[in-house]
């Protein structure tokens, strides 16, 4: 009797599409695949509130004067300001108008200290010669200040975009520099060696084995060279402009506009994060072979 009862009573037993027990690639690439995406929304749900959690708090703290709402403002005054620029324009003009100006010197900047960062960073770090002599002077270099050259360039070039193009570009160069130099210097010699080997030429390794290894190195300093071409573009507009998005700061702050303020910051953050959005974009497309990273997901 008791072999008829056990011998009665089913047994469970996960049935894959490779089997009774198994389970194939294709299980184990949904799964993953769905806790991936449970994970993901959780990132962006939990992001949502954290959010609203610090303009909720904001709101109330301003509201109910445990923060002074003059000097501090409120997000829906903050919101107030966003709508009243983008339906009736700014005292320098419309909204965009001053977006696109500094979108341009950004732009700009970045796209000339991106290109002289690579081209001296590879190039010094080709040439071992070149970069003991130079090195010394780009540390020096590297380690003054930036930012206060903002204003003698604003004397050599004026108050037009030039000053504010400058300042972009000596605070792109350096990290864009650093990481190009880096890169050529960590290729594989053997690549390097057997490329030789087979009769390439200098400028056939630079180009064909040396810069395609350092495209990593370059793209990672990428996400942060914009950063500091707005940077560099608002700190030359808010010292003197006649239009730009520093400008409205400096508009804000002369006038005691709280609300101004933190409406401008949330306009470049705007610009800041579709950039940087590009940026990922571009080199997932570039960079389709290399593993994700681990929570890189989110």
């Amino acid at each position: 009797m008791p072999e008829a009862t056990a011998a009665a009573t089913p047994v469970k037993q996960g049935i894959g599409k490779h089997g009774i027990g198994k389970e194939g690639p294709t299980d184990r690439t949904t799964a993953r695949a769905r806790a991936a995406r449970k994970r993901a929304i959780l990132v962006q749900s939990t992001r949502a509130l954290v959010l609203v959690a610090v303009l909720g708090l904001w709101e109330w703290s301003a509201r109910t004067s445990v923060i002074d709402p003059f000097n501090f403002s409120m997000p829906s005054k903050v919101w107030d300001q966003l709508k009243e620029w983008i339906l009736h324009g700014t005292a320098q003009g419309p909204l965009w108008e001053q977006v696109w100006a500094t979108l341009q010197e950004a732009l700009i900047g970045w796209a000339i200290g991106v290109a002289a960062g690579v081209v001296l960073g590879i190039g010094l770090g080709r040439a071992r010669f070149l970069a003991d002599v130079f090195g010394p002077y780009i540390k020096v270099l590297n380690a003054l200040p930036r930012i206060v050259l903002a204003p003698i360039f604003l004397i050599w070039f004026g108050l037009g975009p030039a000053s504010k193009v400058a300042s972009a570009v000596v605070l792109v160069f350096f990290p864009v520099f650093f990481n190009a130099f880096q890169g050529a210097r960590e290729v594989d010699r053997n690549l390097v060696a057997n490329s030789r080997i087979l009769g390439a030429s200098n400028r056939q390794v630079t180009l064909q084995v040396v810069i395609p290894a350092a495209t990593s190195w370059i793209f990672t300093s990428l996400h942060v060279s914009f950063g500091f071409a707005l940077i560099g573009a608002i700190v030359g507009e808010y010292i003197g402009a006649t239009k730009g998005i520093g400008l409205l700061v400096a508009t804000s702050q002369s006038t005691f506009n709280a609300a101004g303020v933190y409406a401008a910051m949330v306009i470049l953050a705007v610009v800041a994060l579709l950039a940087e959005g590009l940026l990922t974009f571009l080199e997932r497309r570039l960079f389709r072979w290399k593993p994700a990273q681990p929570g890189a997901d989110g």
